[in-house]
């Protein structure tokens, strides 16, 4: 993949992760099992936040197909399923997690 010539952080590419829930009315009826486990989901993301991958993660409350959504940078598209691999949501079984290139436009 070639870098993208519209970023400012040179040799860094850009992802969009999709995470889908188990179910529809996954955040609004979340066992106490799965409330921990989203915990310490939202906990991996934050830490990647801290460290300059995540740039912006959450929840997308879409009534008919709630999800979640990141933006991520990274040096290689390598990175990427390894990130999402160890992520505890994906671990644990009760997200699943697709990503797709982006090219993404940086504030300066």
């Amino acid at each position: 993949m070639s870098n993208n010539s519209l970023n400012n952080n040179q040799g860094k590419i850009h992802f969009m992760l999709k995470s889908t829930p188990p179910r529809v009315t996954f955040h609004q009826d979340m066992t106490e099992e799965e409330r921990n486990i989203m915990l310490q989901h939202i906990s991996y993301w934050t830490d990647k936040q801290n460290q300059g991958i995540a740039l912006v993660f959450g929840p997308v409350l879409n009534p008919s197909a709630p999800h979640g959504l990141a933006i991520i940078e990274v040096e290689n598209e390598e990175q990427v399923p390894k990130l999402v691999a160890v992520d505890p949501a994906v671990i644990a079984g009760i997200m699943t997690t697709e990503f797709y290139p982006m090219k993404a436009v940086i504030k300066k």
